[in-house]
């Protein structure tokens, strides 16, 4: 629990509002997370949460505080995934269960360039995070 404990506090940049020593909770209105289904993933149930942020500088935040807890982030890329052209990083809690952080520029008319398709640089989990590459 103390190295998740960290993680979060790193992802989200602050502290749990109640915590126990079995216990941790997190409420946040800052940042925005994002909840969205698809037919999309090879795997099923949960494919991956998300961070939504207001431009790239915030996701660079982001990857600082995981570096500062020695988390591995990844880069930020663009492209277009998800009906949206967005930039987003990655990131992989202690429970193995990836995290984007991410904006979005503007909306797409396709759903993007993944692993059904053809190339899977900004839309799907970095392979040096896990084992995964699905979309989202």
């Amino acid at each position: 629990l103390p190295q998740s404990i960290l993680f979060y506090n790193s992802l989200f940049g602050c502290n749990p509002s109640k915590e126990k020593s079995d216990y941790a909770k997190w409420e946040l209105e800052d940042p925005r997370v994002n909840f969205a289904i698809s037919t999309r993933s090879q795997t099923i149930g949960l494919d991956h949460l998300g961070i939504q942020v207001e431009d790239e500088a915030e996701i660079s935040e982001i990857n600082d505080r995981l570096k500062q807890a020695s988390q591995v982030p990844g880069d930020i890329n663009k492209g277009i995934c998800c009906y949206s052209e967005s930039s987003k990083s990655w990131t992989v809690d202690k429970a193995g269960i990836p995290w984007e952080s991410f904006v979005t520029m503007q909306d797409a008319e396709v759903y993007g360039m993944d692993s059904l398709n053809a190339d899977a640089s900004a839309c799907c989990v970095a392979e040096s995070a896990t084992a995964k590459n699905n979309c989202c």
